[in-house]
């Protein structure tokens, strides 16, 4: 069985990958993927804690972490392609678009 603080250093390794992408990172298909990063390894906390204290909380968690997700991922993506019919661009220091 892998020790629980394996797990967490991991995760923690994953949300510093995803943070850095997000704030490195200029193209929003790159910044999305980051953002699932981060929500994949905060999944992989819960699940964690859920196996270290026997409780099933956690695991009910990631399944509405994965829906958030999943609608994440619905709405982003149908923003990016409205975006780039419109300025044929992903980079986001070019987009303009939602400035009032």
């Amino acid at each position: 069985m892998i020790p629980t603080t394996y797990i967490l250093l991991l995760s923690a390794l994953i949300f510093t990958i995803g943070a850095v992408g997000v704030l490195v990172r200029r193209n929003a298909l790159i910044i999305f993927m980051s953002i699932e990063m981060m929500l994949n390894s905060v999944n992989l906390t819960l699940i964690a804690a859920a196996n270290q204290w026997g409780n099933l909380t956690g695991q009910i968690f990631v399944f509405i972490v994965i829906a958030v997700a999943a609608v994440e991922v619905a709405v982003g993506l149908a923003i990016i392609m409205a975006i780039v019919r419109h300025k044929d661009t992903t980079n986001i220091d070019e987009v303009h678009l939602l400035k009032g």
